[in-house]
């Protein structure tokens, strides 16, 4: 599959940039061109999501090949990769099934564990907005209120809702599909292949999403791995603590400028 990405800088080691559900590769813009400084970024989209196209596939398997394809259609032979969330195990599953392709992997906020329901309200609320009758963002956001309270979550969902030159809404998500797939998205990494190349789970310290009963299953997997917690965040570490969350990352790109994260 041909996704739809932005390259930031084309000086440097390649960098490839994965979002999470429901997201696309602006909501990583800022932290790309930061990152541009030093490495050769691209922002990916990944299938389903953003500009990339729609497909009745929606697994990780599936999405760690279309990024792999991606890196063989710009001659990308090796890369960083990092990701968050879905992104996060669709880059664990491309490092595990393609290990040689990959130098370093960072992973945001997300363990290779299947994990229980946690936006099964979400996909309620989006589908509960009839596209035919709403007239504006506003009304949509007040029907999703009803199913997600949290305003900037909405905030972030309603990017996705897209208005046409005849003034009609769509979504650049295909959400019957994701709502269809949620159950694969919430399993851990198909391949049971071993990455041993340089990797760093980042955590939130108030999220939930990495927690020590993981460990086992991350070192199975990744047993050069290890990890760095950045205090008073939340999963949407990367945006709460946007300098924190960079000093970490670049530092363990670039090794021997490695940063501490906060206490």
């Amino acid at each position: 599959m041909k996704l739809n990405f932005k390259q930031y800088s084309d000086d440097g080691e390649p960098l490839i940039i994965l979002h999470g559900l429901f997201g696309s590769l602006s909501n990583w813009g800022a932290q790309s061109r930061q990152l541009a400084t030093d490495f050769s970024v691209y922002g990916l989209d990944l299938r389903n999501h953003g500009g990339s196209p729609h497909s009745d596939d929606m697994n990780y398997t599936v999405m760690a090949e279309d990024v792999i394809e991606f890196m063989d259609a710009h001659g990308i032979e090796r890369c960083h990769l990092l990701g968050h969330s879905m992104g996060g195990k669709t880059a664990m599953q491309a490092a595990l099934s393609a290990p040689k392709r990959i130098d370093r992997l960072v992973v945001a906020d997300i363990a290779p564990v299947h994990y229980r329901g946690q936006h099964d309200s979400i996909l309620d609320g989006l589908d509960a907005i009839d596209l035919s009758s709403i007239m504006s963002r506003n009304e949509a956001d007040k029907i999703l209120a009803e199913y997600v309270p949290d305003e900037l979550v909405r905030q972030f969902l309603l990017t996705n809702l897209v208005r046409s030159k005849e003034d009609d809404f769509s979504w650049r998500i295909n959400l019957p599909v994701l709502k269809q797939n949620y159950d694969r998205l919430r399993e851990a990494p198909a391949s049971e292949g071993v990455f041993e190349g340089p990797t760093l789970f980042v955590k939130g310290a108030l999220s939930n999403y990495i927690q020590e009963k993981h460990r086992d299953a991350i070192l199975a997997r990744f047993p050069n791995a290890k990890t760095k917690v950045i205090m008073h965040t939340g999963h949407w570490l990367h945006a709460e603590k946007p300098q924190t969350f960079y000093r970490i990352v670049h530092g363990f790109l670039k090794p021997g400028s490695e940063a501490e994260s906060e206490d």
